[in-house]
């Protein structure tokens, strides 16, 4: 990439952290704010999960928007829109009233983090290093999300916390609008299509839509980076629930998981900053997985550790290395895989594949700490994804005898 190619990232290395920052905010405040009103866990639960609902199911269809319509434009609409519904929160403290609002600007705050994904690998064109570079940025993000959530809650409140997210969301506006559109793409097959035209209809989704997005499966370098992604995700829902009950039963208090967490962020920022060297490490996919598979077995093995505080932020910040490195490599394998004209498609379906995790994984993390042990439960599931990562090792590699193959016989039919 020239000079003023690099320079166009820029500002999104500026978006990188309010962009998925945007999405950690939220979510941190609203156990809090629930708590407040008085809500029981079964209803905080309600009202967290269902940030996730509408953006599992229609994370494809905007990818679909933005790579038709324009992925700033597209982006800025949500961003738009999650600024607008901030402010009713502290409005409407009742429980349906909130879910309503969880529904919508939760989708609204995922969709705006799809964009600047989108966005990224439109420019960037696959480069794992500025992948990797916007990675790192974003971890900034995460990890300054909760910390000033928390901060702000304790000095004002309610209101000053959403109307915080309204002043975050004008900085990740602003940063957006610094940056360069992509182009909007045409089909390879269709050079001279002029860009579309937003009409009502298309707000609705439309079948043919997921139909072709789903057909991106059918590349092996995407459905087996989204498989590895999936079960990367996986470990962070783990993190996000049972792995917090058991260190509050080893007795952590609030203030030190809240060190750990920060830790594997911070740690994942940097393993960002080296994924455009684990490219050259060779088969990208094979490096995928096998960090992926690390990193199942360090969360696994947190029962066996004794709750030592050394040894549980040593394998966080193994952890979060390891999948700092591996989410810019998913990212550029998917890029380069599925062409440039439907890059939102594929961020699309990738996110709807996270979404999918989050909201199973946890429930099936409870039910087995429920029946057998909260420790027996990591080793459980941790040995159950272990297990999975055998046929995908398989498949890879013998996706990796048979691309020689192929390319040698393109070679002889020229």
């Amino acid at each position: 990439m020239n000079g003023s190619g690099t320079r166009s990232l820029t500002a999104l290395y500026v978006a990188a952290p309010f962009s998925m920052g945007y999405v950690d905010y939220y979510t941190f405040l609203m156990p809090l704010y629930a708590l407040s009103l008085g809500y029981d866990a079964a209803e905080v639960g309600a009202l967290v999960g269902a940030r996730s609902i509408v953006a599992m199911f229609l994370s494809i269809h905007i990818g679909v928007l933005m790579d038709r319509f324009g992925t700033r434009k597209v982006t800025l609409f949500f961003v738009w829109t999650s600024m607008v519904l901030a402010p009713l929160f502290p409005l409407v403290p009742w429980f349906w009233s909130l879910l309503v609002l969880q529904l919508v600007n939760g989708a609204a705050v995922s969709f705006s983090w799809s964009g600047a994904q989108t966005l990224i690998a439109q420019l960037a064109k696959g480069e794992a290093r500025y992948l990797g570079r916007f990675t790192f940025f974003a971890r900034l993000g995460s990890t300054a999300a909760p910390m000033l959530g928390g901060a702000m809650w304790d000095f004002g409140g309610t209101w000053l916390s959403y109307l915080i997210g309204v002043v975050w969301g004008g900085v990740l506006i602003i940063a957006i609008l610094c940056a360069p559109e992509a182009e909007i793409f045409a089909s390879p097959h269709h050079e001279e299509a002029v860009r579309a035209r937003f009409r009502a209809r298309d707000i609705w989704p439309r079948l043919a839509d997921y139909w072709a997005s789903l057909m991106l499966l059918a590349i092996p370098a995407i459905a087996l980076s989204l498989a590895i992604m999936a079960m990367r995700n996986s470990t962070y829902s783990i993190q996000t629930s049972v792995y917090v009950v058991y260190l509050k039963q080893v007795g952590l208090v609030g203030t030190t998981i809240g060190v750990l967490f920060s830790a594997a962020e911070i740690a994942s920022g940097f393993g960002a900053l080296f994924a455009g060297r684990a490219v050259g490490l060779g088969n990208a996919q094979r490096t995928m997985l096998s960090g992926t598979a690390i990193s199942i077995l360090l969360i696994a093995l947190t029962p066996l550790l004794g709750g030592m505080l050394a040894l549980l932020l040593l394998f966080q910040v193994m952890r979060g290395w390891l999948e700092g490195v591996i989410q810019p490599l998913v990212l550029s394998v998917q890029a380069h895989a599925a062409g440039r004209h439907q890059q939102g498609a594929v961020v699309g379906l990738r996110q709807t594949g996270q979404r999918f995790t989050s909201i199973v994984v946890p429930p099936i993390m409870g039910a087995i700490a429920d029946r057998s042990g909260v420790s027996e439960s990591f080793l459980t599931l941790g040995g159950f994804m272990l297990l999975l990562c055998i046929p995908l090792a398989l498949i890879i590699r013998w996706v990796g005898r048979r691309q020689p193959l192929d390319e040698s016989l393109a070679g002889a039919t020229d």
